[in-house]
């Protein structure tokens, strides 16, 4: 397990953010794929990485049983929760499929609890339940149209949330986090192709240009993520990723044209705010 070091998780993190908003971008820029080929191009490319970075470390030690099925349960859980992020990508504003998914630290204080047995405090349940009120800002299930998609999206990031907590446990148990990224991008690719045959479309050149730009951004997510939780608990650091938002909003802007609404923005506040005032109070009871 790698040493505390919560200044180092910062900076991992704060590069995880921005390479998935990078990974958002070009998955809507891939165009009318359906949304289990994004995955499988995604995931492809993040095993190959994967796998030449774990070489190049030295390889892996044996996983026992143990460790191999929580590996198994990570890699279903975040092979579920890019499905949902995809397909919300696709069907609603880029900063609010951003926003969706950063659900996943309020959702992984009840992993946690279930998981690794963390007590969660009285500021957190607080933080977590208002939270939840500023994504139903986000989700506006009043419009029939969108309230699906942002469904979806919302799964993901208790999903996400899931999977990073069987992360911190599995770095907590000692296994190499460029392997973790592997057998779950290995797994997921795999994993994946029954379904994705199902319903293939040739992409273009242009469109397989955007799947490989989505798939090194994921990379640069995945590994960085990974890495910023194996030194610091995602309590003490996830309230930077985010940033992830800011990016996904100015790049959505930028290339696609997007401006979220005002109920979007009440629900970025609050969820932001949330996340700020729960880092600000376990910060205090971390030396």
């Amino acid at each position: 397990m790698n040493k505390y070091n919560k200044k180092i998780g910062i900076l991992y993190i704060l590069g995880a953010a921005f390479g998935f908003a990078l990974m958002g971008l070009f998955v809507r820029l891939a165009g009318d794929l359906p949304t289990f080929e994004k995955v499988f191009f995604r995931n492809l490319i993040a095993a190959f990485v994967a796998f030449f970075m774990l070489m190049k470390s030295g390889g892996s030690k044996s996983i026992d049983s143990k460790n191999l099925g929580i590996l198994l349960l990570r890699s279903t859980c975040g092979m579920a929760g890019i499905i949902c992020n995809f397909y919300a990508i696709d069907h609603m504003n880029i900063a609010d499929a951003s926003i969706l998914s950063k659900m996943s630290p309020f959702f992984a204080i009840l992993a946690g609890f279930i998981i690794l047995k963390e007590k969660a405090g009285i500021v957190d349940i607080i933080a977590t339940a208002i939270a939840f009120i500023g994504m139903i800002f986000v989700a506006k299930p009043g419009a029939s149209f969108t309230f699906f998609p942002a469904l979806i999206g919302i799964t993901g990031g208790m999903m996400a949330g899931i999977a990073y907590t069987l992360v911190r446990k599995l770095t907590g148990n000692g296994v190499n986090g460029v392997f973790i990224v592997f057998f779950f991008s290995s797994f997921s690719t795999i994993a994946i192709i029954p379904i994705m045959l199902m319903n293939y479309v040739t992409p273009t050149p242009m469109q397989l240009s955007m799947l490989i730009l989505a798939g090194c951004g994921a990379m640069i997510g995945q590994i960085c993520v990974t890495k910023a939780y194996s030194y610091a608990p995602a309590k003490e650091i996830a309230v930077y990723d985010y940033t992830q938002v800011i990016y996904s909003a100015l790049l959505g802007f930028i290339f696609v044209g997007q401006i979220p609404d005002r109920l979007s923005f009440i629900g970025y506040t609050i969820i932001i705010a949330m996340a700020v005032v729960k880092w600000m109070y376990n910060n205090k009871k971390v030396p």
